[in-house]
């Protein structure tokens, strides 16, 4: 397998990549706050039914906005990175082949063995490539012919290193 592609340097790009990488860094924040939150609601409905209630009512509201402020700290850090990442774009490329991915972006270019892969995930534009546990790069498949893209899914499936979302 020898997959070659070019990335355009557009400023859209790195904000998809920034945005895809981040949600599956934070997305336990939205888990974490819907939990928050719900236990806020119920501590406070349920302490309205007690005379002590006035007293932990400022705990549960407390509760339910740090679990507000949780859930959208996510869409925060996918528009932030987005608004900075714009100034990144630059051209680049993709050299997959059966033993590598090698990624070039500007001036830098780097590469991950297919030996240390432990994951990928497949998302709607992008296959995410974990090493270990942590997200490493992503293969943005719009990218590539269709030929290309399908050879690659069944080189990843029959290693078996594709995950769905």
């Amino acid at each position: 397998m020898h997959i070659r592609f070019d990335v355009p340097a557009d400023p859209a790009y790195p904000g998809r990549v920034a945005a895809v990488l981040g949600s599956v860094r934070l997305r336990r924040f939205g888990y974490i706050g819907a939990a928050l939150a719900a236990v806020g609601v119920i501590g406070f409905l349920v302490s309205r039914a007690f005379t002590w209630g006035e007293r932990a009512s400022s705990l549960w509201m407390a509760m339910i906005v740090g679990g507000l402020l949780s859930m959208l700290y996510l869409p925060w850090v996918r528009l932030r990175a987005r608004r900075r990442s714009s100034r990144y774009a630059v051209e680049g490329a993709y050299d997959i082949t059966d033993d590598n991915i090698m990624m070039r972006s500007g001036s830098e270019s780097g590469g991950i063995a297919w030996d240390g892969v432990a994951q990928v995930r497949d998302t709607p534009d992008f296959w995410i490539v974990y090493v270990g546990r942590m997200p490493a790069t992503v293969i943005p498949r719009w990218l590539m012919t269709a030929e290309d893209a399908e050879t690659l899914r069944a080189y990843m499936a029959g290693r078996g290193l594709l995950r769905h979302r």
